[in-house]
C-alpha cells in the first residue's frame, strides 16, 4: 500500500547515536494542515535512560485544548514515518514506521527497517515489530508494551513545547527588544497525540551522528 504527502509535512532533527537530546518544532501549520492529523508539532530524539537505545518522539494534532483532547484520536489513513540517515547523505536509510490500527484501538509500528521506496512516497515495509494500546486521556499510568527490544508509547500528551509567541510577535512587530525572562508559554494547557519508539542503537547503523525526520504521509 503506497502513501503520499497530502502537504509536505516533516520537520529534521540531528541526533548523536553516543548521546544529547536533539529536538525540533513546528506549530501552527499552514491552514491546509492545521488541525488535521498530519499536523506535525515536535520531533525529538535522545539517549534513553538505558543507553543503549535511542527513543524516537513524535508528537502531532498540536493545541488541544481539554476539552478537545478525550475525543482526539489518531488516523488509520495516516501513517508516521521516522526517516533515519545513518551516512550523511540526506536520503533515508532506515525507517521506523507508525501506523494505527482503529479496530484493535492498537498503534502498530514497522521497522526500524530499510526502506523499498524514498523520498515524498512509502509504503508499509515488512511485518510489525512492535504494537501497543493507545493510552487514553486521563488515564493514571501510561501504557507502553515491548517487543523484540523495542518500547512503545502512544496517546495524549501535554504539549512539551515551551515558546512565548505573543512576545515573539511583538519583536517581529518592533514593540519589543527581546524575550521575557520568564517567558509566558503559548501553549501550556494544550495537548498534542504523541508517539514515542524506543530501539536499540544497533538497530540504527551508523555510530556517530545519524540525521532523522519526520514525516506525516496520507493514504491515498
Amino acid at each position: 500500500m503506497k502513501r503520499k504527502k497530502i502537504l509536505f509535512a516533516a520537520i529534521a532533527a540531528i541526533a548523536l547515536v553516543t548521546g544529547g537530546i536533539i529536538y525540533a518544532a513546528d506549530h501552527i501549520d499552514a491552514p491546509s494542515v492545521t488541525n488535521q492529523t498530519t499536523d506535525i508539532t515536535d520531533l525529538y530524539v535522545f539517549q534513553g535512560a538505558n543507553t543503549d537505545n535511542m527513543v524516537f518522539v513524535a508528537n502531532t494534532q498540536g493545541l488541544l485544548t481539554p476539552a478537545t483532547t478525550g475525543a482526539a484520536k489518531f488516523d488509520e489513513n495516516t501513517l508516521i514515518e521516522f526517516n533515519i540517515d545513518n551516512n550523511n547523505d540526506n536520503i533515508e536509510d532506515l525507517v521506523i514506521q507508525c501506523k494505527y490500527d482503529a479496530a484493535s484501538n492498537m498503534m502498530k509500528v514497522y521497522g526500524p527497517i530499510a526502506p523499498s521506496v524514498t523520498g515524498t512516497r512509502s509504503k508499509i515495509e515488512g511485518t510489525a515489530t512492535a504494537s501497543v494500546k493507545v493510552t487514553p486521556y486521563g488515564a493514571s499510568a501510561p501504557i507502553v508494551a515491548t517487543k523484540n527490544g523495542i518500547s512503545v508509547f502512544a496517546g495524549p500528551r501535554d504539549d512539551p513545547f515551551f515558546f512565548d509567541l505573543d512576545q515573539f510577535h511583538a519583536i517581529l512587530a518592533g514593540t519589543a527588544e527581546g524575550f521575557r525572562n520568564p517567558g509566558v508559554d503559548a501553549f501550556a494547557g494544550t495537548n498534542v497525540m504523541s508517539v514515542v519508539v524506543e530501539v536499540p542503537k544497533v538497530a540504527l547503523g551508523g555510530s556517530g551522528k545519524i540525521n532523522v525526520w519526520l514525516e506525516t504521509k496520507k493514504k491515498v
